[in-house]
């Protein structure tokens, strides 16, 4: 799909914090992975049982003491200094199944609470994807989560397959660019990028699911010494939570999940549903930007939009000149565009800007550099992993099948009637997002409600224009679980967390005082 329409995934909110960092000229980059393991893909093995801590098989892994040192500082990030975090590393099973073979690492930072006397224990954190750095959120994160840092440690982990951890790794820094901003792709990329995934990464491949990833955020749990998890999920984030929190209700702690994705739907399904969300935001935004001086969109808000996506698509046949002798090509264009629809009305600032240059002066450097932010692009052209973990993961994960040419041609229609502009040159293959058909391995697994029955109360977070995971879905996760309330942002923008205070002293009180906001709570964005 990031031929002409980049919607890949909910942006994770370190992510975000990147595009942001790109406006203003200071990049960042993640720490150098370990080695993964390499060699062919096997099936996915069935889960041991008795699983977690109750495995004697996992006993070691549970008890192991993880040594925590001051993390290297990185200068690019001239105002972070990572040195004033720790950094520890967890060890995990490859394969759950057997946990006496191969095992990988997890990354891990840390920030002790500030107020050791009145400790909680550790609160965990995921920022989406999947293929977000946990790392990152917590060591970018600011005076964001200071009120949690007062009772709690803050914990940031790079999922495994992800990032600093034991990760996924297919193409080099050479062939992401050429991926990332081509209009056209050939009929067989999706092999090509699953037979150099499976030549780089193969043995990580069957073992990168959310699933797994969940048995290493209770074995991390184990390692820290919490008798239960305390966790803060954005977006993917949320899966991973619900999969902990039907594997393990009985461990569940305080658990918030902002940007709820639907554990019921395949992904097909959720894509449709994803480019819908987009089309509105891009409606919402071209309106919004005819209100505004020096709109390059003109003052006809029904009009707006469709100026906005013409121009655009116009970029296939026309890319605009860059800086460092690049092109701004329609797909790093829309993928510019569209990755800053995940912010509020705050963040829309930035997108008029850069649209206006590129409209008014043929200049696409700034939509090129929100591009390169959300595709995980630093200013040295060097690529995180994070569009190779979010390959990896989605098709290891339940839903990845390939749908019937019944089912595609039904959701090619609804997508020209519900995304006319984000969804107006999509044929079949831009429906493969990722493309798991030519995959090696693929989960045996079905979408299907979850409940957690037996959990601690959960808080979900749901915000009525996210675009990248619909409120819809946080209504439905809500609902499946036993035992769940929905807080409501109203607003435009992904995730409710930072972006009202309402919803962020809603979670700050539920997640310190265990005090759940009142069932039917609603909140205005700032």
């Amino acid at each position: 799909m990031r031929t002409t329409r980049p919607i890949r995934r909910a942006l994770p909110a370190a992510l975000l914090t990147a595009v942001l960092a790109a406006c203003t000229g200071t990049p960042h980059t993640a720490a150098p992975p370990p080695a993964a393991p390499s060699g062919s893909a096997a099936a996915p093995s069935p889960s041991a049982k008795p699983t977690g801590a109750d495995d004697p098989a996992l006993k070691g892994f549970y008890t192991q003491q993880i040594a925590w040192s001051p993390c290297p500082d990185d200068p690019k990030t001239e105002k972070i200094d990572e040195s004033s975090f720790q950094c520890g590393r967890l060890r995990v099973p490859l394969d759950y199944a057997d946990p006496a073979g191969e095992s990988i690492e997890v990354a891990l930072t840390r920030r002790p609470a500030a107020k050791a006397d009145q400790r909680l224990g550790s609160l965990l954190f995921n920022p989406g994807g999947p293929g977000g750095s946990g790392i990152e959120e917590v060591q970018h994160g600011g005076e964001r989560f200071k009120a949690l840092n007062d009772r709690y440690d803050l914990v940031g982990f790079d999922p495994r397959g992800v990032g600093a951890s034991t990760a996924v790794h297919c193409l080099d820094d050479a062939a992401h660019d050429a991926w990332a901003t081509a209009d056209d792709r050939p009929d067989d990329h999706g092999k090509a990028y699953a037979d150099a995934c499976t030549a780089k990464s193969g043995k990580l491949l069957a073992h990168v699911g959310t699933r797994d990833a969940a048995r290493d955020l209770d074995v991390l749990r184990g390692a820290l010494g919490d008798p239960k998890l305390n966790y803060l999920g954005f977006s993917y984030g949320t899966y991973l939570g619900s999969s902990y929190a039907e594997q393990f209700p009985d461990r569940t702690g305080r658990l918030v999940l902002d940007g709820a994705v639907d554990p019921t739907a395949d992904q097909l399904d959720l894509l449709v549903q994803q480019f819908a969300g987009f089309e509105k935001s891009l409606q919402a935004f071209a309106a919004d930007c005819t209100h505004q001086d020096h709109c390059s969109l003109g003052s006809d808000p029904d009009k707006a939009a469709g100026k906005l996506a013409a121009f655009l698509d116009g970029l296939h046949t026309e890319p605009l000149a860059a800086g460092h002798g690049r092109k701004l090509t329609a797909a790093a264009g829309w993928t510019g565009t569209l990755s800053m629809l995940y912010g509020d009305k705050k963040t829309w600032e930035y997108l008029r800007n850069a649209v206006g240059w590129a409209m008014l002066r043929g200049k696409g450097d700034y939509l090129l550099d929100m591009a390169d932010g959300y595709n995980g692009r630093d200013a040295d052209g060097h690529y995180s992993n994070m569009f190779d973990a979010y390959t990896a993961i989605h098709c290891a994960d339940p839903g990845a099948e390939t749908p019937s040419a019944e089912r595609l041609q039904a959701a090619l229609a609804k997508v020209r009637e519900q995304a006319p502009l984000v969804g107006a040159h999509f044929t079949e293959k831009d429906l493969f997002d990722p493309d798991c058909r030519s995959w090696p391995t693929h989960s045996t697994e079905q979408p299907h409600v979850v409940k957690a029955t037996g959990s601690a109360p959960i808080l979900v977070v749901g915000s009525t224009g996210d675009p990248a995971t619909p409120y819809a879905w946080a209504e439905k996760v809500a609902a499946g679980f036993a035992n769940a309330t929905l807080l409501t942002r109203e607003g435009d923008g992904h995730t409710g967390y930072g972006k009202s205070t309402c919803i962020t002293n809603a979670v700050n009180t539920f997640l310190t005082d265990g005090t759940m906001p009142a069932a039917g709570t609603r909140c205005p964005t700032d």
